[in-house]
C-alpha cells in the first residue's frame, strides 16, 4: 500500500515534466522568419559603341596570268621551279628556235636585195632610165621585205616564254618534247601576284540599306578614319595581323543572292594568305551614341523564344522586361528596347527571385559583370530577338 501511493505521488510531477518538454519541443517547430533573397545587379549606362560587321569572303590574287605560247613549236626547256616566285621578264621556257631562225635570216637577204633594187631604181628615176612607177613599187617591195624582217625578228624572241608579271608560278601543264601552238586553249602554267591580296566579301543589300538609313537619321555616326579599315579573322578563329583596306563595292546587287560584293585589298609580304582560302572580314559601320550594353548573364529566354531581363525597382521589387536586342558587343548585348540607362539587371540569383519580390540587392563587381568591348560582330552571328 506505502509503495502504491508513493507511485501515486510521483504522477503530477511526471506530467509537469512532459508538458513542459512538449511545449518546447512546439516552440522548436515553429517555422522561421522569411528572409529577403539577395541578388547581385549591373547598373546600365549610356555608352558610345564602335560597331562592324563580320562578313564572309574568299582570298583572291591581286594579279593573276596565264602563261601561253604565242609561235608554233617543240618546248625545248623548263626554266623555272615550279611553286617559285617568278619576275616580270623572267624566261619560262624556250621554244626551238630553229625554223624561226632561219625564216630571219632569209627575210634578213630579201631585204638586203629590195634595199640594193631600191636604191639603184632611185639613181635611175632621176635619168628617166626607170619609170616612177617602177621606182615606187621597188620602195614598196623594200618596206614589206623590212616588215618581213620584223616579224621573222618577233616570232624569233617569242620562242623565249616570258613571265608577264611577277608573283607565284603554278606547275608546269606541258613538259619538254610537247608540241605548242599560238592560241592553244590550255596554259603553260599559271602566275599570281599574292603581294598584296584581294579579299572579296558579300553583305546582304538589306543591311546596306539599314546602315544607310541608319546614319541618315542620326542612330548611327560615321566611323571616320576607321570607315576604309579592314581587319580579317582566318579559317582557325586567329587574327591575321596586317590591316586591309576597303577598295570598293559593286555598283549592282547580285540577283541570285541578294548580296553586295566588297573588295579589301591586304598587304601579304609573308604570303600567309593564299587565294582561295575562306575568311571573315571585320568592317566598320560607325558609332552607337546612347547605347545600352546588356549582360548576357542577365538576359535569358522565355517559352516564347522573347528575350527578357529581371529588374530590381526604385522599391526593390523584381520586374521582368522583354527586350528587342539588335546584336552582341563582346559579352554583352546592345539593347534597342526595354532597358534604359539606370535600370539594375539582375546577373546573379536569377534563380530564387520573381517577378513582384522584394530583394536586397548589391552591385555585381567587375570580374562578374565581365568586359565591355566596343566592337560587334553581325547580325547574322548574333540572332536578335524582338518584342
Amino acid at each position: 500500500m506505502q509503495a502504491m501511493r508513493a507511485r501515486r505521488a510521483l504522477i503530477p510531477g511526471i506530467l509537469a515534466v512532459a508538458v513542459t518538454v512538449l511545449s518546447a519541443c512546439g516552440k522548436d517547430n515553429k517555422p522561421p522568419a522569411a528572409q529577403t533573397p539577395e541578388v547581385k545587379v549591373v547598373t546600365l549606362k549610356d555608352e558610345n559603341v564602335t560597331l562592324d560587321s563580320s562578313l564572309p569572303g574568299r582570298t583572291m590574287p591581286y594579279r593573276i596570268a596565264e602563261v601561253r605560247p604565242q609561235v608554233n613549236g617543240i618546248l625545248q626547256k623548263r626554266l623555272f621551279v615550279e611553286g617559285s616566285d617568278v619576275k616580270q621578264g623572267q624566261q619560262l621556257y624556250q621554244i626551238d628556235p630553229s625554223t624561226y631562225e632561219a625564216t630571219a635570216k632569209s627575210a634578213e637577204a630579201n631585204l638586203e636585195s629590195a634595199r640594193l633594187l631600191a636604191e639603184r631604181y632611185g639613181k635611175l628615176v632621176g635619168e628617166e632610165a626607170v619609170s616612177k612607177q617602177q621606182y615606187a613599187e621597188a620602195q614598196a617591195s623594200y618596206l614589206q621585205a623590212k616588215a618581213a624582217v620584223d616579224q621573222a625578228h618577233i616570232n624569233l624572241r617569242y620562242t623565249k616564254v616570258l613571265s608577264p608579271i611577277s608573283g607565284r608560278i603554278s606547275r608546269s601543264l606541258v613538259t619538254e618534247g610537247a608540241l605548242v601552238t599560238n592560241g592553244q586553249a590550255n596554259a603553260l602554267a599559271t602566275i599570281q601576284q599574292l603581294d598584296p591580296i584581294y579579299v572579296d566579301v558579300t553583305q546582304p543589300s538589306s543591311a546596306i540599306l539599314r546602315l544607310r538609313r541608319e546614319l541618315a537619321n542620326g542612330q548611327l555616326q560615321g566611323a571616320g578614319a576607321n570607315a576604309a579599315k579592314v581587319t580579317l579573322q582566318l579559317e582557325d578563329g586567329s587574327i591575321y595581323s596586317e590591316p586591309g583596306r576597303l577598295e570598293f563595292s559593286e555598283v549592282a546587287v547580285d540577283q541570285g543572292t541578294g548580296s553586295v560584293t566588297l573588295r579589301a585589298v591586304f598587304p601579304n609580304p609573308r604570303n600567309e594568305l593564299l587565294p582561295g582560302m575562306f575568311v571573315h572580314a571585320r568592317l566598320a559601320e560607325g558609332v552607337k551614341t546612347a547605347a545600352i550594353l546588356a549582360p548576357q548573364r542577365g538576359v535569358t529566354r522565355d517559352l516564347k523564344g522573347q528575350a527578357t531581363s529581371l529588374v530590381v525597382n526604385a522599391n526593390n521589387e523584381v520586374e521582368q522586361r522583354i527586350l528587342s536586342t539588335d546584336r552582341t558587343v563582346g559579352d554583352k548585348w546592345l539593347v534597342t528596347a526595354g532597358l534604359k540607362a539606370g535600370d539594375r539587371v539582375i546577373v546573379e540569383g536569377l534563380q530564387f527571385v520573381r517577378p513582384g519580390v522584394k530583394v536586397k540587392a548589391a552591385e555585381a563587381d567587375a570580374a562578374t559583370a565581365g568586359p565591355v568591348e566596343a566592337s560587334a560582330p553581325s547580325a547574322a552571328s548574333a540572332p536578335a530577338a524582338k518584342s
